[in-house]
């Protein structure tokens, strides 16, 4: 792991993920007045929007071999989203930061993807995707505790604080990438007739990737949003500060693991820890419809961080194992589609559900 892009890329998720976890903890809570069913609404329908463009950005990346413009542009859009976010008022105001910064997003994660597995190496690929993993949750990390921090200092009476100096880390992250040297090719798209309409690129996928894929996506039908964790912590009396500490706990667990979980899948194989972690999901999902104590919660958030470390990176590793070259970034694309496709649905059924039958309902279905 040689390759200086590897470390910007992981620093650049580090800080824009410090700047977006200062405020995503903190949105379940904002919209709790407004019901769950919005909250559904909101984050499934801004996660499905960037879902179709990680597809279509990885898709034109690998026909323009320019990864890096992409995701600069991703990258540019969390910050510039963040001022809807600042002077919103109201539930209208956090769904139009949503919907840009998950464009953002959209647009940057499977070509910043794609750098990575390509500077990575071929037998390092659980590795670099692992300590990128890790570096993303550890900047959410901190960024949970600063937003943590800044509450206690203003005594919890003003969150558009925390919303105004999470533009500062952003801003760091989208310099940063000004330094990633992405290797020179000649587009595909070049090689074609200016008339000529681009084929679908899926068709080009190794039959393997979508074998995969399509297991990818049956599971991500069921997974809804991580506002259900965190509106599940404050329904059981937990204060917003100590929300923030149980999702900096499920952090802090995803980073310490994930680099750890990546390594171990390069040596050992990934189906075994996949499923592992697989199975780690069902289990916490059940624990969220049962559980009454913070030392349940505490728990049940280190397992999910868990989760995400067995699953997040050593999938994406996975994917790029058995991808063709040329599609690289069109299979990370469509698995990061696959993965957020199915949030919509699943975060309105949750949503409708707890607004009807109350959250142990919800938790079980999913």
């Amino acid at each position: 792991m040689k390759n200086s892009n590897i470390w910007i890329l992981s620093f650049v998720s580090f800080f824009t993920d410090m700047g977006t976890y200062m405020v995503t903890p903190l949105i379940p809570i904002i919209l709790a007045s407004s019901g769950p069913l919005i909250i559904g609404i909101v984050d499934g329908l801004s996660e499905t929007l960037a879902s179709f463009l990680k597809f279509f950005s990885g898709r034109r990346s690998d026909r323009l071999k320019n990864r890096k413009g992409f995701a600069l542009i991703g990258y540019g859009l969390s910050g510039l989203g963040r001022i809807s976010l600042i002077i919103s008022s109201s539930w209208v105001g956090v769904f139009i930061w949503k919907l840009i910064d998950r464009t953002g997003k959209g647009i940057r994660t499977a070509p910043r993807d794609a750098l990575i597995s390509e500077s990575g190496g071929k037998n390092k690929q659980g590795r670099v995707f692992g300590l990128h993993q890790m570096m993303d949750m550890l900047g959410a990390s901190i960024g949970i505790g600063t937003a943590y921090f800044i509450l206690q200092m203003n005594g919890n009476q003003n969150i558009h604080d925390v919303f105004l100096y999470s533009l500062i880390p952003v801003i760091i992250g989208w310099l940063l990438l000004l330094g990633i040297k992405e290797r020179k090719y000649e587009p595909i798209v070049k090689e074609m007739p200016p008339t000529t309409k681009p084929k679908l690129d899926v068709k080009l996928l190794n039959p393997n990737v979508k074998k995969l894929l399509f297991i990818v996506f049956l599971f991500t039908i069921v997974n809804s949003s991580n506002s259900f964790l965190l509106l599940r912590a404050a329904d059981l009396g937990v204060s917003t500060a100590n929300v923030l500490l149980l999702y900096l706990l499920f952090h802090l667990t995803a980073s310490l693991f994930s680099y750890i979980s990546g390594a171990f899948s390069d040596r050992y194989g990934r189906r075994g820890i996949l499923t592992v972690g697989y199975a780690l999901y069902g289990f916490v999902y059940i624990g969220f419809a049962e559980v009454n104590t913070t030392i349940g919660l505490i728990g049940l958030f280190t397992l999910y961080g868990l989760y995400s470390a067995f699953t997040k990176g050593v999938e994406k590793a996975l994917v790029a194992d058995i991808s063709n070259p040329e599609s690289k970034g069109t299979a990370l694309g469509l698995y990061a589609m696959i993965t957020g496709i199915g949030l919509f649905p699943a975060s309105l059924l949750t949503g409708l559900l707890w607004q009807i039958f109350g959250a142990e309902v919800s938790f079980l279905i999913n």
